[in-house]
């Protein structure tokens, strides 16, 4: 299927976010997600279903001040 990450077009095999996050390297990263400008928590990854269009953001938390 074909979806976007970061806005960058990807196809992909993964049927849930989880593997998704897991084909792509953020399996042992501590990040946010949102599919299609909705946040996405970590314990509902697993069971989120991608669907052909989707748009993922992956973001990681910044240091600073």
């Amino acid at each position: 299927m074909n979806i976007l990450i970061n806005g960058e077009p990807t196809t992909t095999s993964a049927e849930t976010l989880t593997m998704l996050l897991e084909q792509n390297g953020f399996a042992n990263t501590t990040i946010a997600t949102a599919v299609n400008s909705t946040f996405v928590p970590q314990g509902q990854r697993e069971t989120y279903s991608l669907k052909e269009g989707d748009q993922i953001e992956v973001l990681a938390p910044m240091q600073g001040g």
